[in-house]
């Protein structure tokens, strides 16, 4: 039997795309989903039967039962957080230990993970930024620096001991930064060490096996990513960025696949902009259009709660997510939040520093300054369309646009939050 290709979904903006819910609409053509980056840090948000679900670890496939799920090695996983999610999925009459596996490589967020995240987010001053605080940067840290915990050192017998050596080192570093964490740290790690039950009752795999024998075997696989391309480590607006590679190549080391079985590559595109945390973000808008968008579309983070920055499309970036990750398709989302503007801006182009240019800038105190090709709004609501052809013609102008200047096609198109409101294009 041909071996398949792996197709690949991740975030082409500063994350908040609507990943979770493109995850949980295109799961059914899948046998796997799986995480390949990130950790709690993540906020992948699902609704259906008029129920909002938001998921941080565990994949965006785990409600359809009969499909596999697994925690990649790429992924950092803190239990505490883990045990409520799979709480919250026992509650909705789930049983995850039957389709969630978890890597054995995947690092672990130890209690001192998040007190140093907090700590050194601390330290920054006004130039933090913007940390979930979940602990996601000290323990990739630690991983880089070779002294991190794994999930396969719960089953080790030295575990009490390399946790202990672990602790001993972050207070060490705590104290130097005169960080107080003696009121907090006794109850946190009681949590943590109560939750590891939870985890522990899933089945370890080694997942790059496992990963490639699916695919030998025929199976259709989903590499589901989290936050965005502009916060990869590398390529996002530096230091600005998650701690991960939030790209197309993250896959392949996030699960341990070969490139070679790189398949489709979807990326998913909000219809307008949004951040949050500090860093560049050209297209911001300060005003009640701004306003506008952050009260219709609810952005409000999942994971942090906080408000979103807001503005509009952004070609420049998003011309350069497509390049860095060969995309294949686009899915285009929260379209129906824009229903009621008469113009939409798109940005097509940036003035850096006063030049012209089509080009990201590396230096993120660059003074740019947006160019915006206003397009005419399609004022109607979208949300009950149930093909392409009864979108407005002004939205298809909107969604041709896009297409003319990226080369990729919008493939497709949701038009609501709920699971049942997405369009699929031929």
């Amino acid at each position: 039997m041909e071996k398949q290709k792996i197709d690949i979904l991740l975030g082409l903006q500063w994350g908040d795309e609507g990943k979770g819910k493109i995850v949980d609409v295109v799961t059914p053509k899948y046998d796997v989903v799986a995480r390949f980056q990130g950790g709690p840090n993540a906020g992948h948000s699902l609704e259906f039967n008029g129920i909002r679900h938001v998921l941080h670890i565990i994949p965006s496939g785990i409600f359809h039962k009969e499909k596999t799920n697994i925690i990649g090695n790429g992924v950092v996983i803190d239990p505490i957080t883990f045990e409520e999610e799979i709480d919250a999925l026992k509650n909705m009459g789930l049983t995850p230990t039957d389709n969630l596996f978890v890597s054995k490589k995947a690092h672990l967020i130890l209690p001192t993970h998040r007190l140093l995240d907090a700590a050194y987010e601390s330290q920054k001053g006004d130039k933090k930024i913007g940390s979930t605080l979940k602990g996601i940067g000290p323990t990739y840290t630690d991983k880089t620096a070779r002294t991190g915990l794994r999930v396969c050192d719960l089953i080790s017998p030295n575990f009490a001991e390399k946790y202990s050596q672990a602790i001993t080192q972050h207070l060490k570093i705590l104290d130097g930064l005169g960080f107080d964490y003696k009121t907090t740290l006794p109850e946190l790690e009681h949590k943590w060490r109560a939750s590891l039950a939870t985890l522990k009752s899933f089945t370890f795999i080694d997942s790059e096996y496992e990963m490639y024998d699916y695919l030998q075997s025929g199976k259709s696989v989903l590499a589901e990513g989290a936050q965005g391309t502009m916060l990869d480590l590398e390529f996002g607006a530096y230091p600005f960025v998650t701690s991960s590679n939030t790209i197309a190549a993250g896959a392949f080391t996030g699960l341990g696949l070969d490139p070679h079985l790189a398949g489709k590559v979807i990326g998913i595109v909000k219809a307008y902009c949004t951040r949050v945390g500090s860093g560049p973000f050209p297209t911001e808008l300060f005003d009640a259009t701004g306003e506008q968008l952050r009260k219709q579309g609810n952005e409000y983070g999942a994971t942090t709660g906080r408000p979103r920055r807001c503005g509009w499309l952004d070609l420049v970036a998003l011309k350069y997510a497509l390049m860095i990750n060969g995309v294949t398709d686009i899915a285009l989302t929260k379209a129906d939040v824009m229903d009621n503007f008469e113009t939409i801006n798109i940005c097509t182009a940036y003035k850096v520093n006063g030049e012209l240019t089509t080009r990201m800038p590396t230096e993120t105190d660059a003074i740019i300054e947006p160019v915006y090709t206003p397009l005419k709004g399609w004022m109607q609501n979208i949300s009950s369309c149930k093909t392409y052809d009864e979108l407005p013609q002004t939205f298809k102008d909107y969604i041709r646009f896009i297409e003319e200047e990226t080369h990729v096609k919008v493939s497709i198109v949701s038009v609501g939050p709920d699971r049942d409101a997405t369009i699929f294009r031929d």
